[in-house]
């Protein structure tokens, strides 16, 4: 397959006829478009299938329920290539370990079990009895439970993630990695200790009532686009869009409505951002403190001219706790310091903070670019001080919305999917099942990586995800997975961590979301919780392409019913019926009573949030400030010229690359990029254009570089860079995580950047 490869700009509007043609490009290449269209017809709609893309919440009314990537994601999965034995016998895992990423996931579906062989190097077909029953062979040949380490991608359902827990913590350990380990756990966790919650606190419709939304650290043009029709009604209503964003990115811009006819076809496009600010990668939470430092000035020269102050003085008195110490941190926080960490001028921040004040009901919400840095908690905390100043929670209009990733990775935790459970999950598990949970900690995705490359993990079960390509430090973690004693990937199509087997390997072919899930009493549906704490049922309509192919929930029971047996839990009921597993959850999860009856709701139904509702579950009853120091340096005493970001592509979700471009930044037919300021280009004594290498600034002797990278000018704020992941994933140390998260910091790389040796790229086919 070969692409051609351009850089130039693009003038259009996020959204529009390129959205259009991109969409009916992609139904047509997958080789089935009538079903597809019928598949996109259904998506995100009552008795119809949730989106395997993006947990953005459905609002219900429109006639069409998806964007150019949801439909990307349903024409990518729902392909009638497919891949059999023929093909691995044609394949070794090295050659295959060879191509491109594109190249793996383009050759189409998985159709039946495949076990590595490392004496021919090549995957060969094994009954599924089989599988299984090798899989319970390691697992009893493990010295203890914390041998096994249980991944978990967001993609997968309640279902699916609730037996899978269970049956971990069955065999007897809480080694859960998952994906949110690597993306939103200084949300989950800061908000945790901020207000009680690790959730939102905001429903979907909260958009059409609030007079500001403050945007940090997301692009929601590519990664979460059905977002911009929210902030676009949000704008047309009146509300002022601030986004602090250290790219300037097209769909932050403007927007045109691919449901409306007229701005398809006509040069229409609203605008999204109100005012638009670019901090220094990792500067997000100095920009915060430069707010509530002018916010804090503003307050005291009022109640100094005998005025009402500007914050919201019951609330705070009444539902806070710990706001002297944070005042007493920002009056020892320089300007100078403020201005310097964030890139942004001190006049910059004491606008944006004027349109907060100026505000009656503000939301706050944000993505990856705010998570994975090393002081990613603390920024989270900091932003829901400013909200709590204002009293911007338990009100329409007003509250606090991480936007996640992959659609069920919030339901995945709430599942109990945590290497940190809470006691109460353990005691409700527990008391339920008649069994004695475990209470160690277990293991996050970096502390499982570290611990395979200790040796001391026997067995990797994952379900979904592609490990290999999304964790950090590519090269060790590749290396870790292959000293496993055995991998099992539970897949829908080949990826780059089948191609790194354990010294045993097994892939699964499991069933996508679009497709009919019929078990032994009849269709099954599934169940996924979005951004807003709404839980959906989705029912896959199309015919699977093989009938060895089976669901993540009847493979999961499977498993733990070769390994448990059945002398405590009937799996394979489980399997056979997916209301006995909610009537479980019903019985052991706070929010689901009822489960069953209430997926009958056409919209799904609402958990609830506490802290919404002003009950904080933490220490003092209240919402806590957080009263931490900014850095004294990003990067400690590294002497680091340049700070990366990794990035989606617009051809991109996750780690699944659906095509080489990416429209909104200009770049077609190439991913090996990076994205630079003019002025750093020049200072190099570089062109565009011109091939270099980039090479991670790090302590601990191990060199990490990529090479043959395309300069690219950007708007982006010099002596920072940006360029896709998991291309750049090799320059991310495995120990670089963000504190009290294990978060990999892959929004703040300190690199240096060279010409290349490389004359000419041809990694691009």
């Amino acid at each position: 397959m070969k692409f051609k490869s351009a850089i130039k700009p693009y003038r259009a509007a996020a959204g529009g006829w390129g959205s259009l043609e991109a969409t009916t490009r992609f139904v047509i290449d997958s080789k089935h478009a009538l079903k597809n269209l019928r598949n996109l017809m259904r998506m995100n709609k009552a008795r119809g299938f949730d989106c395997p893309g993006c947990a953005w919440g459905d609002d219900n009314k429109s006639t069409f329920s998806f964007c150019e990537n949801g439909a990307k994601a349903v024409t990518w999965e729902a392909t009638r290539r497919f891949i059999d034995q023929q093909f691995f016998a044609q394949h070794s895992v090295s050659k295959l370990y060879a191509q491109s990423d594109y190249f793996l996931e383009y050759q189409g579906r998985l159709t039946e079990p495949l076990r590595y062989n490392a004496r021919t190097d090549h995957y060969e077909p094994i009954s599924w009895d089989d599988a299984l029953a090798l899989i319970a062979q390691h697992i009893h040949g493990m010295d203890n439970p914390n041998q096994l380490e249980l991944y978990t991608s967001g993609r997968a359902s309640n279902e699916a993630s609730y037996i899978y827990q269970l049956f971990g913590r069955m065999v007897g350990t809480n080694n859960f990695p998952d994906c949110s380990n690597m993306c939103h756990e200084a949300s989950g966790s800061g908000l945790k200790r901020s207000i009680g919650v690790g959730k939102g606190t905001i429903q979907l419709d909260d958009f059409d009532k609030a007079n500001a939304i403050f945007v940090f650290g997301q692009n929601p043009g590519t990664n979460h686009p059905r977002m911009l029709h929210s902030l676009r009604h949000a704008a047309e209503n009146g509300a002022q869009i601030v986004t602090f964003n250290t790219l300037r990115e097209r769909g932050l811009e403007r927007f045109a409505d691919p449901q409306k006819p007229l701005e398809v076809i006509a040069p229409l496009a609203g605008s999204i951002s109100t005012h638009y600010y670019q901090p220094n990668l990792g500067g997000d939470m100095a920009a915060v403190r430069g707010m509530a430092k002018a916010l804090l000035e503003t307050h005291r020269e009022c109640l100094a001219r005998g005025d009402k102050g500007i914050f919201d003085e019951w609330f705070i008195a009444e539902h806070t706790h710990g706001i002297d110490d944070w005042f007493a941190e920002i009056d020892k926080t320089a300007w100078e310091h403020i201005t310097r960490q964030s890139g942004l001028s001190e006049q910059q921040l004491r606008d944006a903070a004027a349109i907060w004040q100026q505000a009656e009901r503000v939301i706050c919400t944000w993505a990856m670019g705010i998570t994975q840095h090393k002081h990613s908690l603390n920024t989270v905390r900091e932003i829901v001080n400013l909200q709590l100043l204002g009293g911007h929670l338990g009100k329409p209009g007003a509250g606090l919305c991480p936007v996640r990733g992959h659609s069920n990775v919030q339901g995945n935790r709430t599942m109990g999917i945590d290497e940190k459970p809470s006691a109460a999950l353990l005691d409700s598990l527990s008391a339920h099942f008649g069994f004695k949970a475990p209470r160690e900690k277990g293991h996050n995705t970096v502390e499982a990586l570290a611990a395979m490359l200790r040796d001391e993990v026997k067995v990797l079960i994952a379900l979904g995800g592609n490990l290999a390509a999304a964790a950090p430090d590519s090269p060790r973690t590749e290396e870790a997975l292959r000293r496993c004693g055995l991998t099992v990937h539970i897949s829908t199509k080949l990826n780059r961590s089948h191609l790194v087997p354990g010294r045993d390997g097994l892939i699964l072919p499991t069933l996508g979301r679009t497709e009919a899930d019929i078990q032994a009493t009849g269709r099954q549906f599934i169940t996924v919780e979005d951004s807003f704490s709404m839980v959906h049922a989705s029912e896959g309509i199309g015919q699977p392409i093989a009938d060895t192919q089976r669901s993540e929930t009847a493979i999961v029971a499977g498993i733990a019913d070769a390994v448990l047996g059945k002398d405590k839990l009937n799996w394979q009921a489980f399997a056979d019926d997916y209301n006995l597993i909610r009537d479980r959850i019903a019985a052991t999860i706070p929010g689901f009573q009822n489960f069953n009856q209430q997926c009958e709701k056409p919209g799904g139904f609402y958990l609830g949030n506490a802290a919404a509702q002003l009950r904080f579950s933490t220490p003092s009853g209240k919402a806590e400030f957080s009263a931490a120091a900014l850095p004294a340096s990003l990067f400690g005493d590294l002497d680091a010229p340049f700070a990366l970001q990794t990035l989606r592509s617009h051809d991109q979700y996750n780690t699944t690359i659906y095509g080489l471009d990416d429209r909104y930044r200009g770049v077609y037919g190439q991913r090996e990029v990076l994205f630079i300021h003019p002025d750093d280009l020049a200072g190099l004594g570089l062109q565009e254009g011109d091939l270099v290498d980039i090479e991670t600034v790090w302590n601990d002797g191990i060199t990490r570089k990529v090479s043959g990278f395309k300069i690219v000018s950007y708007n982006i704020p010099r002596g920072n860079l940006a360029a896709y992941y998991p291309e750049t994933n090799p320059l991310v140390p495995l120990a670089s995580v963000g504190d009290g998260t294990g978060t990999p910091t892959s929004k703040s790389v300190p690199v240096k950047i060279s010409r290349s040796a490389l004359k000419t790229n041809n990694r691009i086919a």
